[in-house]
């Protein structure tokens, strides 16, 4: 287990002088870091909060998004440390793990020595600053927000200290999934999980992120980023769970980046947070790249996910498949936005953008709002969204057949969700998601 360090413990965290007690314990970063948090933390500061007026927060509700009160989290003790670890062996063939909590590693499953022969590396951020400063000061952070979650990712860039980075040399392969395990704990904690994969020419690799939360009711603050290079010729499957607990307020941008005939898949699923903001900018900047991305949603109680994205052509030849479903219980609300961006010189585009709700319940909302922006003339390209219920006849055949209401619902969910889980290769991976959707369905 890592040795903790100790963070200022005054209730709240967005103050010049947390600030600097923050650099203070980390005088060990790299020059080139330290100069882009003290940027980050000033445009921070003058960045103005979300207002319903933005167009990128319409329809979200901006009054649930305060961070005040929230604190830098603590660590946590090796007895809670120890039960977190004992939470995270639901997969078991896997090539890597690292479980953090409250920001710091608890535990590390190392990649094979051969794995680590051909140059693959997979460590903590912290220890990665020191040991691969060259090639983070390259792809840390190396991309603006574009969704309107701009203030937040400038406070994750100031008061981030660990994550993942794994990297992928040319022409390597992994077989089994690499998984990264974040946890917050106790009340009015704030956590700044980071993942950056990292995948050179012709590498193939799959992982998945967790989110969860220790406790069921404690009020906490995640804001993450995640960010993938697929080089050319890439394969890269990303898989995120996100399961923060539903008093919790979540942030997460997601950039995925795919070059020349470079490959990526990546699966979202969102099942925790009182409100929840994820943003996903995919970038083809490689000719014949290829990007599917597919999110499930279920949302009970009053939840509130709000997710962003944006599909950017910048090569011609380029394909972009994007599909999110949500399922929405009493009075939850979900809201999807996304637009397609072709650029002039990406020709013979192929892009599409699918948002499809499934209303549980007559005080549900959900709202989309697809769109298009395309300067190429000649390019295929589609966005839709549909919202409805569950169909009549298919609840009373289950019910006839002497199943209860509730199990029925989350038969005909599942059938609804089945078109993405299908596509996950990995079986233990798909059962993983789908292990979790009943949790969420037996706990409403």
């Amino acid at each position: 287990m890592s040795s903790s360090i100790t963070v200022n413990k005054t209730p709240q965290f967005l103050s010049e002088a947390v600030f600097d007690h923050f650099l203070e314990d980390h005088k060990g970063l790299p020059e080139w870091l330290v100069r882009q948090k003290g940027k980050s933390w000033s445009e921070y500061l003058d960045l103005p909060a979300p207002t319903r007026k933005m167009e990128s927060w319409r329809f979200a509700n901006v009054k649930g998004l305060s961070i005040e009160g929230f604190r830098l989290a603590n660590p946590i003790s090796e007895q809670n440390a120890k039960f977190l670890i004992d939470q995270t062996k639901s997969i078991q063939h896997t090539s890597g793990k690292l479980v953090f909590g409250n920001d710091d590693l608890l535990a590390e499953e190392s990649i094979s020595p051969e794995l680590k022969n051909k140059g693959v590396i997979f460590e903590p951020l912290q220890k990665a600053f020191s040991n691969h400063s060259e090639l983070l000061e390259e792809f840390f952070m190396a991309q603006e927000s574009a969704l309107g979650s701009e203030k937040f990712t400038t406070l994750h860039t100031a008061l981030n200290r660990n994550g993942t980075l794994l990297f992928v040399p040319e022409n390597v392969e992994i077989e089994l999934p690499i998984i990264s395990h974040y946890w917050a704990q106790d009340s009015h904690s704030a956590v700044f999980p980071h993942t950056l994969v990292i995948a050179r020419d012709n590498s193939k690799v799959t992982f998945l992120d967790v989110y969860r939360s220790a406790e069921a009711d404690a009020a906490q603050l995640a804001c993450g980023v995640s960010t993938l290079y697929a080089g050319p010729g890439a394969q890269v499957e990303y898989h995120y769970v996100q399961n923060w607990n539903e008093s919790s307020l979540s942030f997460n941008r997601l950039t995925t980046i795919a070059q020349r005939d470079a490959n990526i898949q990546a699966y979202g699923l969102n099942l925790g947070s009182k409100h929840a903001r994820n943003e996903g900018h995919t970038i083809l900047d490689g000719k014949g790249s290829n990007a599917e991305l597919f999110s499930l949603t279920v949302a009970h109680a009053n939840q509130e996910i709000d997710q962003r994205t944006l599909q950017s052509h910048n090569a011609p030849h380029a394909r972009s498949n994007l599909l999110f479903k949500t399922a929405l219980q009493d009075e939850s609300k979900t809201i999807f936005s996304g637009l397609i961006k072709v650029a002039e010189k990406a020709q013979l585009t192929d892009a599409y953008q699918t948002n499809r709700n499934l209303l549980l319940s007559p005080t549900a909302e959900a709202n989309s709002l697809p769109g298009l922006e395309i300067l190429a003339n000649d390019v295929r390209c589609s966005h839709g969204a549909t919202t409805g219920q569950i169909g009549k006849n298919e609840l009373f055949y289950l019910l006839s057949r002497g199943i209860s209401n509730p199990a029925a619902e989350t038969l005909l969910v599942f059938g609804f969700f089945e078109e993405v889980l299908e596509r996950i290769a990995n079986e233990e991976l798909a059962e993983f998601h789908r292990e979790r959707i009943h949790r969420k369905f037996d706990s409403a």
